[in-house]
């Protein structure tokens, strides 16, 4: 069976940083494309950050280009997200997820919530 689970989110204030972890288990993740999608109340989800399975790809949403950084440790069957520089519009659940073709993601995480206070 295959799992995803995301932790690390909470309640920070904007400038602050926080560092959102999603851990692996079931499937050969160091095969796996991974990426991170974030689900405002009354938006739809989108696309964060992405990292290939050989770790050589990165693309990130301009909005949060130069803030975030996506990184994995495979070892760990690990994803992270940092997440510096926050501000209130970052508020949102942030999922992790892994796919094996392209920007396909196959199994999703329940996600984690980020609140950015002003």
């Amino acid at each position: 069976q295959v799992q995803l689970v995301e932790s690390g989110g909470g309640l920070v204030q904007a400038g602050g940083s926080l560092r959102l972890s999603c851990a692996a288990s079931g499937l050969p993740f160091s095969a796996y494309n991974v990426g991170w999608f974030r689900q405002a109340p009354g938006k739809e989800r989108e696309f964060v950050a992405r990292l290939s399975w050989s770790g050589a790809i990165t693309k990130y949403a301009d909005s949060v280009k130069g803030r975030f950084t996506i990184s994995r440790d495979n070892a760990k069957k690990s994803v992270y997200l940092q997440m510096n520089s926050l501000k209130p519009d970052d508020t949102a659940v942030y999922y992790c997820a892994a796919g094996r073709i392209g920007v396909t993601y196959d199994y999703w995480g329940q996600g984690t919530q980020v609140t950015v206070s002003s």
